[in-house]
């Protein structure tokens, strides 16, 4: 039976609680419960469901919103939270059981797909049938949760999702345990509602529990009992290094984000305008051991209101990658939506960035990032007062620049995760694309910039000292030795990579009677110029225009051969897989490069 909150709010008590904010016969809800709802609204005199906002995506919120999109609602759901959503039958799929040491309940989830009608960002503003949801990223009860907060009968009303049950009260402690044995939940739910504290709200609504009228007698009784948990288990401290971003002067221009888990750098200009290098996760998200699912992860701006605050920023202008790593980009999205903030990437890796879907490399972030600059290496870039190059810098990714510029009369180079401040070169993944001489060439680099101070991506700035980057030049030629004496290379030539063909895209999708071209990279191992034979392996009766294509290849060259594929009409797929079959000369190589096709 539907409970009158006010004027247009009303609550059903489900496996969660529904609201339905009324307009005429027309209804938004939140959340969702078993769909039990749809046979109560008559009762106020609504006939039509427009929209069913999601709070998160736990099972006991949504379980039938298969009815809702039956009866023609259209369903948003927290964004970071989508695939659990519109992706949970992968999800499902590739979730780990064994050997499990990622308890998020990420398995509390839907049971089969459904479609969204889109997704809910983090700060967005939303305007669902005639009321404006302000969406306040509040993770906690789950990685992705989110508060709904708008104006309705007169009062600032706020839709906590499970973040909050009741003076005092949290509706679960479990769930707030998203690595093996960690308290990340706890410590994000406290700086969730510290965040909602500030609002001056007039009610919180809860997904369970009580509607609390008094949100500051409710909410801080609960702050109070979970640092206590963390005094208790020892880790109070964590959570006053989150909730308190800390700068750190490099020179007076130049700021280090040292509380972000990769390192960011600000430079300030005299304007009031900052530039940014790098902008991953600044929060305590433990991102080891609680899932790689895109819900596992998520920026915050926590660093950015303290920057403002603290050292006059205006407007948060630039922000440019050093490479394309997760840890180092997640909040770009954010900051372009939010602060209107232009990225700038280099050109020789700024595909990455708008089409991570071609690439099959580690640490891949999962939206596209629309690149407003693509930047020329070896070139002036002149950002404000400040003259920047970006320079050509593989070793721990192909995908990536150092970055130089003069800061108070410094000469400063940003280099990623290049390497620590130790001088040892163990900071390479083949998969991200490593050649053995790598290490060779960036020291060389560094010898001709000459910096006084390296800032790097999970150390402490360097000072360089007399010596250091000799160092790093000895043990890079070291580096190159041992994998020339390690591989055989002089007669079979793949490199450290140890990769002989690339697809291109890897992640496809296409619909059923569509052609679509897909590029082949090959690489010729040999010393010699040979023919290299490519068959593309499809599923049966998928059609491709030539069985087998042949292109003469120059010695540790690679070259592109092109095919066109057709799936079947009327046929849907996830992930199909196709790969190249190679031979080079008369070596057949077999297999050597997948891609995963899906059919919408």
């Amino acid at each position: 039976m539907l409970k009158q909150i006010s004027a247009h709010v009303y609550q059903l008590e489900d496996i969660c609680h529904v609201y339905v904010l009324k307009t005429g016969g027309k209804a938004v809800l939140i959340d969702f419960g078993s769909g039990a709802v749809l046979d109560e609204l008559a009762s106020i005199g609504v006939d039509n469901v427009t929209d069913v906002l999601m709070t998160h995506h736990h099972r006991d919120q949504g379980q039938g919103l298969g009815l809702a999109i039956a009866a023609g609602a259209r369903v948003w759901v927290p964004h970071h939270e989508q695939d659990l959503s519109a992706q949970v039958d992968l999800h499902w799929h590739g979730r780990g059981i064994y050997n499990n040491y990622n308890v998020r309940q990420d398995k509390f989830s839907l049971l089969e797909p459904i479609p969204i009608a889109g997704t809910l960002k983090d700060h967005s503003r939303h305007v669902f049938g005639g009321y404006a949801f302000d969406v306040v990223p509040t993770p906690g009860h789950t990685t992705g949760s989110i508060t709904l907060e708008t104006e309705l009968d007169g009062k600032r009303i706020a839709f906590t999702g499970d973040l909050i049950a009741g003076p005092g009260k949290v509706w679960s402690m479990s769930a707030t345990q998203w690595s093996y044995n960690g308290c990340e939940g706890v410590i994000h739910s406290i700086v969730s509602l510290s965040a909602l504290r500030g609002k001056g709200l007039d009610m919180l609504l809860p997904s369970h529990g009580a509607i609390m009228p008094e949100p500051y007698s409710a909410i801080d009784p609960l702050i109070e009992r979970m640092e206590e948990l963390l005094r208790v288990r020892g880790q109070y401290s964590e959570l006053e290094r989150y909730r308190e971003p800390e700068f750190r002067e490099i020179t007076p221009h130049l700021l280090w984000n040292a509380r972000s888990f990769a390192n960011s750098y600000v430079l300030l200009s005299d304007s009031g305008k900052a530039l940014l290098i790098d902008y991953g996760y600044t929060g305590l998200l433990s991102i080891f051991n609680a899932g790689a699912d895109r819900a596992s992860r998520r920026p915050s701006l926590l660093p950015i209101a303290y920057l403002k605050e603290r050292y006059g920023v205006d407007k948060i202008d630039v922000v440019i990658p050093t490479h394309y790593h997760d840890d180092h980009i997640a909040g770009f999205n954010l900051l372009r939506d939010v602060e209107g903030t232009e990225t700038w990437v280099a050109d020789n890796f700024a595909d990455i960035f708008e089409t991570p879907s071609r690439f099959d490399v580690p640490c891949i972030w999962y939206d596209p990032i629309p690149v407003d600059r693509r930047l020329p290496l070896d070139q002036p870039i002149v950002w404000e007062e400040y003259e920047l190059r970006l320079h050509e810098q593989p070793g721990h990714t192909l995908y990536a620049v150092a970055i130089s510029f003069e800061a108070d009369g410094k000469r400063v180079l940003a280099i990623g995760d290049q390497q620590g401040d130790n001088a040892d070169l163990n900071n390479y993944v083949y998969m991200n694309r490593f050649r053995s001489g790598d290490y060779v060439r960036s020291a060389e680099l560094y010898a001709k910039l000459k910096p006084d101070v390296l800032i790097s991506g999970h150390w402490d700035p360097l000072w360089v000292e007399e010596g250091y980057i000799e160092q790093l030049r000895t043990n890079g030629e070291r580096l190159e030795r041992v994998h020339q004496e390690l591989l055989p290379l002089d007669t079979f030539d793949l490199g450290a990579e140890g990769a002989g063909a690339w697809i291109r895209p890897y992640q496809i999708e296409a619909r059923g009677g569509e052609t679509v071209e897909i590029a082949v990279e090959v690489r010729n191992p040999f010393p010699r110029r040979e023919p290299a034979t490519v068959q593309l392996i499809v599923p049966a009766d998928w059609q491709l225009d030539m069985e087998a294509l042949q292109q003469e290849i120059e010695p540790h060259e690679t070259a592109t051969v092109r095919f066109a594929l057709t799936a079947p009409a009327g046929i849907r797929v996830k992930r199909a897989r196709i790969a190249a079959d190679i031979a080079i000369g008369e070596r057949r190589l077999g297999q050597q490069a997948e891609a995963l096709v899906t059919i919408l």
